[in-house]
């Protein structure tokens, strides 16, 4: 297995995981309101996807990020902190970190070959699920969200900066 599909895993492991926390800092937050049940629908996606690069991390043998405890925090606190805005800036959360992993997922499957066809299909299938996501915020008012630009680009960036951060740490 090739460092890049180790690192690709390594990733996808920690996004994910991040992503669930977000969903879990949400939750805690709008627990009763309008958008709980669609919260609740995609942080179950997220744990499907997490079980499944937990499994490839453990069967693979690909050291995790050592960031998860980061990501821990993090994840709930962005969650949490977008839900207390209201919960259209909860649902621009997932649109910007939905967008982010669509174009993060897309370059995976571009990039891995035949000899990582069962990885290139878990790939897409998630991502396809993500663009769900990213649907699902945008029809539940993501765009309503004051600051709707700001807070989606300040929310990718951090995105991006924690796919280069897991990568390497």
């Amino acid at each position: 297995m090739s460092e890049q599909v180790k690192n690709f895993i390594r990733v996808d492991h920690a996004g994910e995981y991040g992503a669930a926390r977000i969903y879990a800092g949400q939750l805690a937050v709008l627990r009763r309101g309008p958008h709980a049940e669609q919260i609740k629908h995609m942080q179950a996606q997220e744990q499907v996807h997490l079980d499944a690069f937990s499994a490839m991390i453990a069967q693979r043998r690909v050291r995790p990020t050592a960031l998860l405890p980061f990501w821990h925090v993090a994840g709930f606190a962005l969650g949490a902190v977008t839900a207390a805005l209201g919960p259209e800036a909860a649902m621009a959360c997932t649109v910007a970190v939905e967008e982010t992993i669509d174009e993060h997922y897309a370059v995976q499957a571009a990039t891995l070959g035949e000899d990582e066809a069962e990885l290139g299909a878990t790939v897409e299938k998630f991502r396809q699920e993500e663009l769900e996501h990213r649907d699902i915020g945008l029809a539940h008012g993501a765009e309503r969200a004051p600051g709707y630009r700001l807070l989606t680009g300040l929310i990718k960036a951090g995105c991006k900066a924690a796919i280069k951060l897991s990568e390497v740490v």
